[in-house]
């Protein structure tokens, strides 16, 4: 997806010209899963904070270009995935029916969709702490979480959005859906950008990832996940998102091409 990556990320740095300073650029990235919408999210990112770097001199000593890397004002994007939004496992487990919970774990049902769209709207509006004369999308931060695979649950407030991140790159399922509570989030995107692979070859690619990554333990239960959970679940993302601004077509990854 490198091409495609760089062609995206130069329009986004371009755009991020003709956005006002106390703005921030906000892209969703969405996809059904194994269409490569992370890959893409986190290509992106590094191209457009390579081309912030470009612009500012190299900093003078190894800890300035550290500190540089991690908060100077040329790293203007960041990519935040919608992974940390999921229920933790102890909320699955008090849903009526906590197996089908934990079986369907990836549904959008499964998620704090008003949790993330407290995010979003965050990102967007200054809070009660940031009134005034000055007060913008930009002089803030917003913590977003992230997720533990090893553990299997979300960690709280573990992203840092500093105010010089000036582009946000949403990444996953359920970023731009049109139904509540989503749909608060969704209207609040400058850019919903929608990854188009087909669902056999989405499946194709899933069942190697779900084995490769230690997921299921076997070929046939990949099987069973991909067409009981993950197929199901893109059906619902094409049949209820917002209308995309862009369509993106999804490019083989070779990783997830065979089981070894």
């Amino acid at each position: 997806m490198d091409p495609i990556a760089d062609e995206l990320a130069a329009f986004l740095f371009n755009r991020l010209k003709d956005t006002p300073p106390a703005a921030r650029l906000i892209v969703g990235i969405a996809g059904v899963p194994a269409s490569g919408k992370s890959t893409l999210a986190h290509l992106i990112t590094e191209r457009v904070n390579a081309a912030g770097r470009s612009l500012h001199s190299p900093p003078r000593t190894a800890t300035d270009a550290a500190t540089s890397e991690a908060n100077g004002p040329e790293h203007v994007a960041v990519c935040v995935g919608l992974d940390g939004w999921h229920l933790t496992r102890a909320q699955l487990d008090a849903f009526p029916d906590p197996k089908l919970a934990h079986d369907r774990r990836g549904a959008h049902w499964t998620f704090d969709g008003e949790g993330y769209a407290a995010f979003v709207r965050a990102l967007r509006h200054p809070t009660p702490t940031t009134t005034g004369p000055n007060a913008s999308p930009s002089n803030q931060t917003v913590y977003a979480p992230s997720f533990d695979h090893a553990k299997k649950d979300p960690v709280f407030d573990s992203i840092p959005v500093y105010p010089h991140h000036r582009l946000v790159i949403l990444e996953g399922l359920y970023t731009f859906l049109k139904t509540e509570p989503w749909s608060a989030a969704s209207e609040l995107l400058d850019e919903r950008w929608w990854v188009n692979i087909s669902e056999e070859a989405a499946e194709k690619r899933l069942v190697v990832r779900h084995v490769k990554t230690g997921v299921v333990r076997d070929m046939e239960e990949a099987i069973w996940r991909s067409r009981e959970n993950d197929v199901p679940n893109g059906r619902f993302i094409r049949e209820n998102m917002m209308e995309p601004t862009r369509v993106i077509q999804s490019v083989e990854d070779p990783i997830y091409s065979t089981v070894e």
